[in-house]
């Protein structure tokens, strides 16, 4: 069900991390974004000069609805909440709850730095001013997306929102009413049905319907992240997310049915999920391996999902010398999510330097935070958290220097920027320093 790949006596030197580790050996989905982009890029065009013509299309072509508008009507948005089932409305605002807790205390200040007597520099932290926040609706639903895209863009201040989520056959061609009644809940009203490549496209030209965003953020397939990836520039992005992804870093101590159960819960996403297991402890790979067995056969999504993506290349067990290989392996994959089930886990989880979130202990799975954590799920994959974070109530800001100088202060330093503006061959630079002097500069200076 599941492969392995022992890297026992490949442990890098002390001192090198993970300087040792061949990346190429550890398990990645295959995922061409390049290849992708080809076939999103007629998409998007269409798009741009056809606008929600071309969205009606594609609606009826992709997602088998017919369409007379993209835009959810506000009744549609309050009845799904009137109708949402009590027990699911008390989830979300709980998850809800906890999410601006976390989020409100991400919020950057001004500060200002005084370099001289009368020269001061200001980082001003300013909102972007629309955006646009893509929910998944494919093989799952996704309210908590909703919650996480929206939370953060609200604690930061952004002015103007809009959610798309994929129409939906079953609906009406409107998105899920879950998807629907989360917004409602966040009080967003602006929502459309558009999925895929097309809802990027949409957010980055705009259309008759819907005026186009600064960023565009949330998850999605490959058409998503190859639509991102080809507007960059036009539109700000989150990133370009790939197939889910979780990494256990587990030691003896691990107990099986745990880490098995982790392992199915993120492979139940999609066939391309990653599922990954990091221990030094072989008998724990073997009782995992019966857990995988006994636990697959007990729910669902099994043949579509589970069994394709626990079976792929982009998952597997890798045996390691100790945990310190262990943590080399862990950080030279870099997870989306990362669980630490270890002795002294906490200790342990603290030396990880690569990761999109951190899960400490036996009792804080990665479906924790998916929901209820206060941490937001939307999370670099592929690797990219070497260089990469969460979304965040900073994805959203924009740091701007303010620079107040006085007629003392930038003549206490007119010499230098003068001098460093000939070093460049750039005499004009010079010039704008000195017309402000009469063309005199203090010696010395």
């Amino acid at each position: 069900m599941i492969s392995r790949i022992d890297l026992r006596g490949s442990a890098p030197a002390p001192g090198s991390p993970e300087a040792g580790v061949d990346r190429d050996l550890l398990p990645r989905a295959e995922l061409d974004v390049e290849a992708a982009l080809e076939k999103v890029r007629p998409i998007c065009e269409d798009v741009h000069h056809r606008g929600t013509a071309a969205l009606i299309d594609y609606a009826h072509r992709f997602d088998g609805v017919t369409l007379d508008r993209i835009r959810v009507p506000a009744e549609a948005i309050t009845r799904a909440l009137e109708e949402l089932d009590p027990a699911v409305r008390a989830a979300l605002e709980e998850s809800i709850r906890r999410a601006r807790i976390v989020h409100r205390e991400q919020r950057r200040t001004d500060k200002t730095v005084q370099v001289v007597p009368g020269g001061t520099v200001t980082e001003r932290w300013v909102p972007v001013q629309r955006v646009g926040l893509y929910v998944p609706g494919g093989r799952s639903v996704y309210p908590s997306s909703v919650i996480m895209n929206v939370v953060p863009a609200q604690e930061a201040g952004v002015g103007s929102m809009a959610v798309s989520s994929p129409p939906q056959a079953d609906f009406g061609g409107l998105p899920h009413p879950t998807i629907l009644a989360a917004c409602a809940l966040l009080g967003v009203d602006e929502v459309y049905a558009a999925g895929g490549a097309q809802a990027v496209a949409m957010f980055a030209y705009g259309t008759e319907e819907c005026r186009p965003v600064n960023m565009v953020t949330g998850p999605g397939n490959i058409w998503v992240a190859a639509a991102k990836r080809l507007l960059k520039g036009r539109i700000g992005i989150d990133a370009e997310a790939g197939p889910t992804e979780i990494a256990i870093l587990a030691d003896a101590t691990a107990d099986p049915v745990h880490v098995a159960a982790d392992l199915i819960s993120q492979a139940e996403h999609d066939p391309l999920a990653a599922s990954v297991l990091v221990t030094d402890s072989e008998d724990l790979a073997n009782a995992v391996e019966k857990e995988l067995e006994t636990q697959v056969a007990m729910t669902r999504h099994v043949e579509d999902r589970i069994v394709p993506a626990l079976g792929g290349r982009q998952s597997g067990i890798v045996l390691v010398d100790s945990v310190d290989h262990g943590l080399a392996v862990v950080d030279a994959y870099g997870a989306e999510h990362l669980e630490i089930q270890t002795a002294d886990a906490a200790a342990v989880a603290a030396r990880v330097q690569n990761a999109g979130a951190i899960f400490v202990g036996p009792y804080a799975p990665v479906s924790l935070g998916d929901y209820a954590a206060g941490s937001n799920h939307v999370l670099p994959t592929g690797g990219c958290a070497c260089h990469s974070s969460g979304l965040s109530v900073q994805s959203f800001l924009r740091g701007i220097h303010v620079v107040d100088y006085t007629r003392e202060a930038l003549a206490e330093v007119a010499g230098h920027v003068v001098t460093l503006a000939e070093a460049e061959d750039l005499p004009a630079h010079g010039a704008a320093v000195k017309a402000r002097f009469d063309w005199k500069v203090p010696d010395g200076k």
